[in-house]
């Protein structure tokens, strides 16, 4: 019998998590920028304790980004803001530094670990090796092909995280590049901000319809894919071999259209779960997705389907 998988995604206020509840959501991504990297919104530790306040009594999993570069400023409060995370009721924390699993084995010891490295969570080597040591759930790579992420899910006995939705991350810098490019142009004074709500981007001389979003914030500048993964026809296949988590980035998104989103993974979702053998995929849970998608933005399988040489 197919086991349900988790439908996870992001939030970047109360209110969209509660609508994202609405529409079909089983857990969410959150924290703040001091312990988290690339976030939907800013969650301080008040703002979690009321979103597990809204979660839980729903069957809701609130889990908690910790995946920033660690500095040494940073260590010492770990073991503090894991031992507040663990008594709100947080489900899981994300992490990718053995800072946090370390601080957690003694501050938070029954603490959920998901670990993410983001490019280097390749092999089911890896999976075991920190499963060996504690953590609970592994994220995959986002670069990996259906071929890989099956052979990781057949010969790991970790629990996985594939990404199913939304933009990628492909370059991080702890620098401000943008201002520090603008700077170097004497042109500082026209741009003001470099946040996520600039909608800037980058573009390629030999690319010029391709547009990655560019955006600095307290951890450095993020240059973001130029497309959106998009797996809901082929969803059934990762559902086939039993991962146990699919996730929806729903950073520089609109409540709007992650709402959109998450409802039609759920209506998939639930109508493989339903009748896994006779299940056919309907083009109408696909079409509120590309009324809504961003036209400048390609809709694509990632690497799913293409043979990655590292």
């Amino acid at each position: 019998m197919a086991v349900k998988p988790e439908l996870l995604t992001t939030a970047s206020s109360l209110e969209e998590l509660e609508r994202l509840i609405a529409a079909g959501a089983d857990a969410f991504l959150i924290g703040e920028a001091r312990y988290g990297m690339r976030l939907a919104g800013q969650f301080d530790l008040d703002m979690i304790k009321q979103a597990v306040k809204l979660a839980a009594p729903q069957g809701v999993n609130i889990y908690v980004s910790v995946n920033n570069l660690i500095e040494n400023k940073v260590v010492e409060s770990l073991p503090s803001y894991l031992q507040a995370l663990a008594e709100a009721g947080v489900n899981g924390v994300m992490f990718g530094d053995p800072a946090v699993l370390m601080a957690a084995r003694s501050a938070a010891p029954n603490m959920p670990l998901h670990w993410n490295a983001e490019m280097t969570s390749t092999n089911y080597a890896t999976a075991e090796y920190w499963r060996k040591r504690g953590a609970t759930r592994f994220v995959l790579a986002r670069e990996l092909n259906m071929e890989q992420v099956i052979e990781i899910k057949e010969n790991s006995t970790m629990p996985i995280e594939v990404q199913v939705h939304g933009l990628t991350n492909i370059y991080h810098s702890k620098r401000s590049l943008v201002n520090s490019y603008l700077d170097h142009q004497e042109d500082s004074g026209k741009l003001g901000s470099a946040s996520k709500e600039q909608g800037l981007y980058v573009m390629e001389a030999e690319r010029k319809d391709e547009r990655f979003p560019i955006y600095e914030d307290a951890n450095g500048t993020h240059i973001l894919s130029s497309d959106d993964i998009c797996m809901l026809e082929n969803l059934h296949e990762l559902m086939e071999i039993g991962v146990e988590s699919l996730k929806i980035e729903g950073l520089l998104k609109s409540v709007e259209y992650n709402e959109i989103a998450v409802r039609a993974y759920r209506n998939v979702i639930d109508a493989y779960m339903a009748d896994p053998e006779g299940y056919r995929f309907q083009d109408e849970w696909l079409e509120p997705i590309t009324e809504a998608q961003d036209q400048k933005r390609e809709l694509s399988f990632g690497f799913f389907y293409k043979e990655q040489v590292y």
